[in-house]
């Protein structure tokens, strides 16, 4: 295993460890974004989890990292079970440049993530789901309707931001 990925070895899924070293070392050096990038289908749970969280970080200033990995991103989405993994490739998911074929792939996964047992994959689902449905009338219907739905039937966390999302997306003017 790579030295970067050995730094996230260690502990459970209930802390971060060295994420922020790991995050703060890729800004210093691009190339090692690709370690992260295997880091996801590595056997370890924990450091699969602590590379999506590293990745998800990084993209926030630096998307167009993600775009050489997209069908990786994409394939790993649909397959993963791992709820960890899956709330921050949601979180990335709209960080993508994607084709329409490929938008509705991730569409279509992001509903499926609306199922899962994990409330934070859930919020994490329905904001993405809002980000995409912000730029996609066509897709504004449908996630309107869920937000309405998950407003009023989910957890506590799922209601609060199903609501926030709801109140953006019925105010955009077309």
């Amino acid at each position: 295993m790579h030295r970067l990925l050995r730094k996230l070895e260690g502990g459970d899924r209930r802390s971060i460890g060295k994420v922020e070293e790991v995050v703060n070392e890729v800004f210093k050096n691009s190339a090692l974004f690709n370690v992260l990038i295997d880091g996801l289908f590595v056997e370890d749970p924990v450091v699969r989890m602590r590379a999506a969280d590293a990745i998800e970080k990084i993209t926030l200033d630096r998307c167009e990292y993600l775009q050489p990995y997209k069908r990786r991103i994409i394939k790993l989405a649909a397959e993963t079970r791992q709820q960890e993994v899956r709330w921050h490739i949601a979180q990335i998911m709209p960080r993508l440049h994607v084709t329409p074929k490929e938008k509705a792939k991730v569409v279509k996964i992001l509903f499926d993530y609306l199922q899962d047992n994990s409330k934070i994959v859930v919020t994490f689902a329905l904001q993405a789901l809002a980000d995409f449905a912000t730029e996609d009338k066509k897709l504004r219907p449908r996630t309107i309707s869920v937000l309405e739905e998950l407003s009023k039937t989910g957890s506590p966390a799922v209601k609060n931001r199903g609501k926030k999302l709801l109140v953006k997306l019925q105010n955009i003017n077309d």
